[in-house]
């Protein structure tokens, strides 16, 4: 050896030391130690003259290194590099520089390990929080650069920035595979890493991973949204220099090096958080910019040189829609000064944005029109709406209107599409709210002109604007007038009536909204915020009040109105569906004005006009206000007398030409009025009676009806002129006059004639203006009104007959016992009589009339008492209503006109005729009652507690009445044990009626001996007795259900008795007054209700009985409507300050609730329900805290209850209570954490969960999730453990039960097993729990994960059903990829754990936590992995378990697919079981192992790196007792000989020679013919093994065997290559040929033999290309083993090989025989025919081969000519006629 090369050899072996020592450093600290002493030297052989040298040092383990001297240089680095950058930017570029190089080659501590903790102090940032800052902040820079040759700066960086990073002058610097250059990509990536570890807090990574997280690179992107969720939990959104960081990387800078505006994507993201802080709402300045920017047009974004890229596509759209809601969110958080800066501007903005489109019509020329552009244009409206709203004194309330005007403009005239008209819908009604307050005069006024405007629009019409209109605004305009403007407004109200009226669309849902305008009572209900509980005329807001009436009839009714009567005259009204509605209103608003003078209006509830109308007809006092009013409208200035003459005559013309219901509403108005009038009101329309023709003669009956009356009062007027009623009188006795002929229609104006002449008549009358004339004519009538009792058979003009008769006894004129009725009395009252028991009301009235005109006295015979008897005779008739009119009439006859039904009747100005004197026939008839209501009828029984009512209410003021109300009194509770339920509600209303009537000392005596009735003290003065069962109300009016809540007697004393009021009984008795017989009655319009609970008030009753409070309040919230509304009085009433009451009294109420709630009566739980929601909403949780698990425990017990309303309202608190407890939540409101506490167990309970009710499950999900879902992890944090454990067994509890019944029997649906699991699975991942399981491991920390651990395993283990098993393998996977920082400790439990569950009978609970174990296995320690390789060879070599093969086969493939760097490690261990099991018979098996193996070998020569292993593991189970195994290490160690290689090397060959020869060893089976030829290219390869003689010896022998041992049933899978047919064929001569060791076995074997022979000439055949070579070698082996054998069967199987050779010649559709072919062939055909000595059946077998050679004899001439030689040599020798026959077959086949 030379010196040079002594040198070289030295230096490289120095330098292969050094590189071992690096090799074996088995820490960072000892590395370092070796890199200081050895480093240098190598270092200085770099300059060594040896290239073998040098290269030998740049192959030195480099990472290593690199690593340890990143580490120490990483802190030296960053030391100073905030300080060095204000002294020069230029170094400092190159230290980030040669910082990002070393971040290349510096390993990041693993998060959340305790290298990664203590990682910021090992950099030294702890001490230098200004480095960290600073490079926190460059890094997030780094991210957002872009080497982009076109231009100097990018988006978010400025040019000093992007110099900065280029690291000035150096362009090499993002030049990859330049000198010193890096990946600007990886560098992004591998800074991204940094971030993420420990070397930062929160606060500092917060914006580069902003900046990370938008990039459009998933990689980078991923690890960005990775930081970001964690860090935004931990910061404050509210830190200013956040904030305006965020606003400089969104705006950028000014001038042109300043730094651009950040890319759409980070904007969006950063608008996202800005709109979670609420100081970012302060910067206002900004806020417009970011908007007046993003919304910005195209060409202006174009031209604004610091505007970046320009926005549009996708991330535009993005973008755009978070700018919406930014300015969404601003207008609700700003602070108000901010809002009104802002608001203009922004609107203005979004104006020009939308009207940058096209506006009103979308301008297709300037905007792409699409979805985008259409959602954007909607959210700039709705934007609008909301900014709007937030600063209306600015934007709205203007005088012009500017901004609202344009919007209705734009709902009128956009044509974009439904959507948009949706959007600028949804912003006007935004607006709304910024008209409510007050509006001044001129703003009102332009208000009311705009909204009018816009009802007059129809679609298709060009408005003032010159806009066309393509929407009808009138919704819009009718709501927003129903909510702006006050309701004194008549402009408002006719913009109402034109809703009503309609148009060419007539929309259902303006009409409606059009009558709620009119209804007082629904103005308060859309104007809750302004509205006080009592009459809003009172209140000192006018907005309130009605309207004036002069001026509603001026807008409606006066001179220039359409509907105003000099046009109206003759003519079609206009809006006729709006016309009633107009007069029908008005008459309300005149009413109520009235009444409202004296306080006497009925309170604006929802029965309003009702009790209008109970007032009007039946309260004195109310119709002598109202009278006097009138009189003050007419005596005032001309503007009310005319507005009140013109909406009488509007009155008569809607009568008079609108028809039907409408034209009756008219008539009842007008009448109405007319009759409170004097004549100087009326005085005007009395000239015009002709006007009533048409109605009185008008088909309808209640038309003609009340325009009679209206006839009667006018005609009666000094006023109307003679000739009028001259006219009128004539036309009516024409048609009086043909009563007998009249059919049909004439009929009908009969009728009306003879109504409206009656009333003329009596009201002529009443006036005392009866003349000679209208004497004789009612004579007239008169006589024709007996006429037709007496010959009339039309029961309607009987009818008008009675009235007739009734109006003009009524009116004095008449009377049973003067002429000229005194002669025909007995037909009358027969007639009458007769009418009447029909049930005809007017017959009765008509007999009540009657009675008053009849002298009071002795005789029974007199006309008084028949009347009187024919009234008690009818209390037979069973219908309610009919007595009622019977108590009306007797109250008439007994009092006369002191009845107070007869309030109404007297419709002229004047006193009452006089009456007959009455002494004593209202006592009589009292004492009558009640003595007829002691008998036992009960048809009489009724209907005397009926009469009784009706005495007691209209006549009770009078002394008779007064002296009877004790016993009265006695008589209405005797009835209260009645079982009619009529019965009781009537004497209960009775009861409440002498309450009512008596004065304070006989109330005072009423109560006590009440009192003293029910609780059986003695001295009470009331007979009779009421059980404690007795029913008071009827079921339709307050249902009893299963239970008896207010129902019974016995309620209503024990609540008495309760509060120690008595009462009380009154009040409950008085609900019964709700029932429709009431309600639907006039004259019982006000019960006095307030009055006696004020009395009980006044007398210090609640303040002695604080109980009554929390009954009172629970029946506030009664299912039935008359109890709920009738409490709600009690306590409006009672309660003067509701919230302070409910706080004084609310912890007896919530016990009282709490106590009931579980109550028998289901009326009782489902009050306290809603009793409870109420009374918790809106109280702090001190409050009720102490009561949270009661109230819990509670709710969910009932929410099973047996009544489904019960189950409703109790879902319903529960709602409320969860929605609270969100709320909270939300807020991280003090409590919260509580209410979870005491929540959570119950939700998680059997009441909850695990309730077997379905709706209680599907709420207590709901609520569970949506707790999970609003909770902060500081609150939710303590229940992770349990909540996890929780959810995942309550996956398979909430699942269907019905599931696995199908599962069992799948086959039945035409499924399977599987199909059904993969459903379920799929059902679990898209199940909601999973989603919240998710997010309580989004809250895990280090505390919580080590208490979760026992849980979560319990819970795996425990879990029974499949999607329990399942979602536990998913909290596994998730733990192990998304949080593997903090599970990293806990791994190889759950490892071991997931290596169990994967043995589960059930394939996908099996394959899922296969799945898992593949994903633990990447955190798992070195000798867990160890261990699971191992449990999975054992449970591959299970000889008793096949799908234990297919277990393990998952678990090893998802261990590759999932943790590859794990599985690289231990690839030693693995890809020898991998590379056997591949060779697995089992496909199922085989798969698995067999994608493993595809994806982790890169190539076949892999196998030689594993040989020894896999060598060894066959060898080991070629003796297994399972033959699957030992078939498949057959097959293994096959496919180990065909992948070694042409050339086996002499080593391998030693390994394998063993092994290929026991696998060759034993019997044949199916696909061993892979094995065999694997022997075969073991026993040609050229090695050491192939050429010792002894294993030559052992190779020629197996192969005979082999030969010998092939049997018939695997012949067709035999696929031998050309080596196995030489090996075989020379077997198969050995074993025929004389002495040879095979031919020993001849005589037992020959059957095999003859089978490998002929399979040997079959295969080759089949498998070769080459038909002369095939033909060739076959043939030859034929012939020699026809000839050397002797064989009967060898022959015969040799002849059936080769038939079937020539027949698969024929078919393989040859067309001619080359030369050597048909030489061949000819040879073959001359040894055919065996010798004579043969068996018969081998000469047969030779014949029938014969046959298939003919059909080739005619593709050659040759092979014909040899063949007929053949055949006739053999005939001539032949002896057996069936060879012959077959012979000669031959022959004629050819001849053929």
């Amino acid at each position: 050896m030379t010196t040079s090369e002594s040198t070289e050899a030295r230096e490289l072996n120095l330098v292969g030391k050094v590189e071992l020592r690096i090799a074996l450093a088995e820490s960072d600290s000892k590395l370092e130690a070796i890199l200081k002493t050895y480093l240098p030297p190598l270092l200085l052989k770099l300059a060594s003259n040896y290239i073998t040298v040098r290269n030998k040092i740049y192959r030195t383990p480099s990472g290593s290194i690199a690593k340890a001297i990143s580490s120490n240089l990483l802190p030296e680095v960053v030391n100073g590099l905030y300080e060095n950058f204000d002294l020069s930017t230029r170094n400092t570029a190159s230290l980030f520089n040669f910082f990002l190089k070393l971040l290349h080659s510096t390993e990041l501590p693993p998060r959340g390990s305790h290298e990664d903790l203590v990682f910021r102090e090992k950099l030294g940032f702890q001490n230098r929080i200004q480095d960290a800052a600073f490079v926190s902040s460059w890094l997030g820079k780094l991210i957002l650069y872009n080497t982009s040759p076109s231009t100097e700066r990018c988006p978010g960086l400025g040019v000093e920035d992007c110099r900065f990073l280029q690291s000035y002058d150096n362009a090499n610097t993002w030049i990859e595979n330049a000198h010193g250059g890096m990946s600007l990509f990886e560098t992004k990536i591998i800074a991204a890493k940094f971030l993420a570890s420990g070397a930062f807090t929160d606060h500092e990574r917060l914006l580069p991973a902003l900046c990370a997280s938008s990039d459009q690179n998933p990689r980078l992107s991923e690890i960005g949204d990775d930081i970001l969720k964690h860090a935004i939990q931990t910061i404050s959104l509210e830190d200013a220099s956040l904030i305006e960081d965020l606003l400089q990387v969104y705006l950028g800078t000014r001038g042109t090096t300043g730094s651009l505006p950040a890319r759409p994507s980070l904007q969006t993201k950063i608008l996202a958080i800005l709109c979670r802080s609420q100081r970012a709402s302060s910067y206002a300045t900004k806020a417009v910019q970011i908007v007046q920017e993003g919304l910005a047009p195209l060409n202006d974004q174009q031209a604004n040189v610091r505007s970046g890229p320009t926005k549009q596509g996708l991330e535009s759209s993005r973008l755009r829609a978070q700018i919406f809601a930014y300015v969404n969110w601003l207008a609700r958080v700003s602070k108000p000064e901010d809002i009104e800066f802002i608001a203009p501007l922004l609107v203005n903005q979004l104006r020009n944005y939308i009207e940058s489109q096209g506006w009103p019509h979308f301008d297709t020329d300037t905007s792409k029109f699409n979805d985008t552009e259409t959602q954007s244009r909607s959210l700039g409206y709705e934007s609008i709406g909301i900014l709007a709203k937030a600063s209306p004194t600015k934007l709205l309330l203007d005088t012009d209107l500017f901004l609202l005007r344009w919007l209705f403009n734009s709902l009128s005239s956009d044509s974009t599409g439904k959507d948009v008209s949706i959007s600028i819908e949804q912003a006007i009604t935004s607006v709304v709210g910024a008209f409510s307050d007050k509006l001044d005069e001129e703003l009102e006024q332009n208000l009311t002109n705009l909204l009018l405007h816009h009802m007059n629009l129809n679609i298709g019409e060009i408005d003032g604007s010159n806009l066309q209109v393509v929407r009808s605004t009138r919704f819009a305009a009718v709501r927003f007038a129903n909510r702006c403007l006050p309701y004194r407004n008549p402009v408002a109200r006719w913009i109402d009536l034109l809703a009503i009226g309609g148009n060419a669309e007539r929309r259902d849902e303006v009409v409606e909204e059009g009558k709620r305008g009119l209804d007082p009572y629904w103005h308060k209900m859309l104007n809750p915020n302004k509205v006080n509980s009592h009459y809003p005329g009172a209140s000192s807001n006018t907005k309130y009040e009605f309207p004036d009436f002069k001026s509603l009839a001026l807008q409606l009714f006066g001179p220039h109105s359409i509907w105003a009567p000099s046009r109206s005259h003759n003519r079609p009204l206009h809006l006729p569906d709006a016309y009633a509605s107009a007069i029908v209103f008005s008459r309300s608003v005149l009413l109520y004005q009235a009444l409202s003078t004296t306080e006497s209006a009925p309170p604006l509830d929802d029965e309003w006009q009702r009790k209008l109308e109970v007032l009007v007809s039946n309260n004195e006092t109310a119709r002598s206000t109202i009278q006097e009013y009138l009189q003050q409208l007419i005596g005032s200035d001309n503007e009310s007398k005319e507005s009140l003459r013109d909406y009488l005559r509007a009155s008569c013309q809607g009568m008079a030409f609108l028809g039907g219901d409408r034209a009756s509403q008219c008539g009842h108005c007008l009448f109405e009025i007319c009759s409170l009038g004097d004549d100087a009101m009326t005085g005007d329309l009395a000239p015009e009676i002709a006007i009533f023709q048409g109605a009185i003669f008008s088909s309808q009956k209640p038309l003609r009806e009340v325009s009679s009356r209206c006839f009667g009062i006018l005609a009666s007027h000094e006023n109307c002129p003679q000739d009028s009623i001259i006219t009128m009188t004539h036309l009516f006795d024409r048609k009086l006059a043909t009563w007998h002929e009249s059919v049909g229609s004439a009929v009908l104006e009969v009728h009306g004639a003879i109504l409206a002449e009656a009333y003329r008549l009596s009201r002529l009358s009443f006036r005392h203006r009866s003349t000679t004339s209208s004497v004789a004519a009612m004579s007239s009538l008169t006589t024709l009104v007996i006429e037709i009792f007496q010959q009339g058979r039309d029961k309607m003009l009987t009818e008008a007959g009675i009235i007739a008769l009734s109006e003009m006894i009524l009116s004095g004129s008449l009377s049973l016992e003067a002429e000229p009725l005194s002669q025909h009395a007995n037909v009358i009252i027969q007639k009458l009589k007769e009418y009447a028991k029909s049930g005809n009301e007017k017959a009765i009235k008509a007999l009540g009339v009657a009675a008053m005109y009849c002298s009071e006295t002795d005789q029974e015979t007199s006309c008084l008492e028949q009347l009187l008897g024919i009234l008690y005779d009818l209390h037979e008739i069973k219908d309610a209503a009919v007595q009622f009119a019977v108590g009306e009439a007797l109250g008439c006859a007994a009092s006369g006109w002191n009845s107070g039904s007869l309030i109404g009747a007297l419709d002229v100005r004047g006193k009452p005729p006089v009456t007959p004197n009455r002494k004593s026939t209202l006592r009589m008839t009292l004492e009558r009652i009640l003595k007829d209501a002691k008998k036992t009828k009960p048809a009489l029984r009724q209907a005397s507690v009926i009469w009784l009512l009706c005495l007691v209410q209209f006549c009770g003021h009078l002394p008779d009445v007064q002296s009877k109300l004790r016993n009265c009194q006695s008589f209405f509770k005797e009835f209260l044990a009645d079982r009619d339920s009529l019965n009781q509600e009537t004497a209960s209303r009775g009861l409440s009626l002498v309450f009512e009537k008596g004065d304070k000392t006989i109330k005072g005596d009423l109560v006590r001996d009440l009192v003293n009735s029910f609780t059986g003290a003695t001295g009470s003065g009331l007979a009779g007795t009421v059980s404690e069962e007795t029913e008071l109300f009827e079921p339709g009016s307050l249902p009893t259900g299963e239970g008896s809540s207010i129902t019974t007697y016995k309620d209503i004393m024990s609540l008495a008795s309760e509060v120690g009021n008595p009462s009380l009984v009154y009040r409950f008795m008085s609900l019964a007054a709700n029932n429709a017989i009431w309600s639907s009655r006039a004259a019982f319009g006000r019960f006095g209700l307030s009055n006696v609970l004020s009395d009980s008030s006044v007398d210090g009753y609640l303040a002695q009985n604080p109980k009554l409070y929390p009954a009172l309040y629970r029946y506030r919230f009664d299912p039935n409507t008359n109890v709920r509304n009738s409490m709600n009085v009690i306590w409006n009433t009672l309660v003067q300050e509701p919230a302070v009451t409910i706080d004084t009294q609310f912890d007896n109420i919530m016990r009282d609730l709490l106590k009931n709630i579980i109550g028998k009566e289901w009326r009782t739980r489902q009050a306290c329900c809603a009793a409870i929601a109420e009374l918790v909403q809106d109280k702090p949780i001190e409050k009720y805290e102490k009561y949270l698990g009661e109230i819990w425990t509670v709710t969910f017990k009932v929410c099973d209850d047996i009544k489904e309303s019960v189950r409703i309202a109790a879902m319903t608190l529960t709602r409320v209570l969860t929605k609270t407890l969100v709320n909270r939540l939300e807020s991280s409101a003090n409590g919260a954490e509580k209410m979870l506490r005491n929540v959570l167990p119950f939700l998680l309970s059997p009441s909850g969960l695990e309730n077997s009710a379905q709706d209680v499950q599907a709420f207590s999900l709901s609520a569970l999730l949506d707790i999970i879902k609003k909770s902060t992890k500081v609150i939710l944090r303590p229940f992770i453990p349990d909540l996890v454990a929780r959810l995942v067994l309550l996956l398979s509890t909430l699942e269907p039960q019905g599931i696995e019944y199908i599962r069992l029997r799948a086959e039945q649906y035409g499924m399977t097993g599987q199909q059904i699991d993969d459903a379920r699975l799929s059902s679990v991942r898209q199940s909601p729990m999973l989603e919240a399981i998710e997010r309580c491991l989004d809250f895990l920390d280090e505390h919580t994960m080590s208490n979760l651990q026992i849980p979560l395993q319990s819970a795996i283990t425990s879990g029974l059903g499949l999607p329990s098993r399942v979602g536990g393998s998913r909290v596994l996977v998730s733990l192990a990829t998304r949080h593997h920082y903090i599970f990293k400790p806990y791994a190889d439990r759950f490892l071991r754990l997931a290596r169990k569950q994967v043995l589960d009978r059930n394939d996908s609970i099996s394959a899922s936590y296969a799945t898992a174990c593949g994903y633990l296995a990447k955190l798992a320690s070195d000798d867990e992995i160890l261990k699971f390789i191992e449990h999975c060879h054992q449970l591959y070599f299970q000889p008793d378990e096949e799908r234990h093969r297919v277990i393990s086969g998952d678990m090893i493939c998802s261990f590759s697919k999932y943790s590859k760097d794990r599985f690289t490690s231990f690839s030693s261990e693995i890809l020898p079981l991998v590379f056997f099991a591949k060779h697995d018979l089992m496909d199922q098996a085989k798969e698995p192992f067999q994608n493993t193996w595809d994806e982790n070998v890169g190539g076949s020569r892999t196998v030689l790196l594993y040989m020894k292993e896999i060598v060894a593991l066959g060898m080991d189970h070629l003796d297994s007792p399972s033959w699957l195994l030992k078939h498949t290490a057959a097959l293994t160690i096959a496919d180990t000989v065909e992948l070694s290689g042409n050339e086996i090397s002499d080593v391998n060959a030693t390994i394998l020679w063993p092994a290929i020869e026991k696998a060759v060893d034993g019997k044949t089976w199916e696909g061993k013919e892979k094995v065999l030829q694997a022997f075969i290219k073991f026993v040609k390869g050229d090695n050491a093994v192939t050429k010792e003689p002894g294993i030559q010896n052992q190779m020629q022998t197996r192969i005979e065997a082999e030969c010998l041992s092939i049997e018939k049933g695997t012949q067709d899978n035999l696929q031998s290559e050309d080596e196995t047919l030489a090996a075989a064929s020379g077997t198969l001569l050995r074993a025929i040929n004389p002495g040879s060791q095979a031919s020993k076995g001849l005589s037992r074997n020959s059957g095999i033999l003859n089978l490998a022979s002929t399979m040997t000439t079959k295969l080759t055949f089949k498998k070769s290309l080459d038909l002369t070579l095939n033909l060739s070698q076959a043939l030859d082996l034929t012939i020699q083993v026809l000839a050397k054998s002797g064989s009967r069967i060898v022959h015969n199987a040799i002849y059936e090989a080769e038939k079937s050779l020539f027949e698969k010649i024929e078919a393989a559709g040859i067309t001619a025989l080359s030369e050597p072919v048909e030489r061949i062939l000819v040879g073959f055909i001359q040894t055919l025919f065996p010798r004579d000595t043969h068996a018969e059946q081998t000469r047969l077998k030779a014949a029938e081969t014969a046959t298939s050679i003919a059909t080739l004899s005619g593709k050659s001439r040759h092979l014909r000519t040899a063949l007929i030689s053949e055949i006739n040599k053999a005939r001539a020798h032949e002896r057996s006629a069936s060879v012959k026959v077959l012979l000669d077959s031959v022959e004629k086949l050819m001849a053929t």
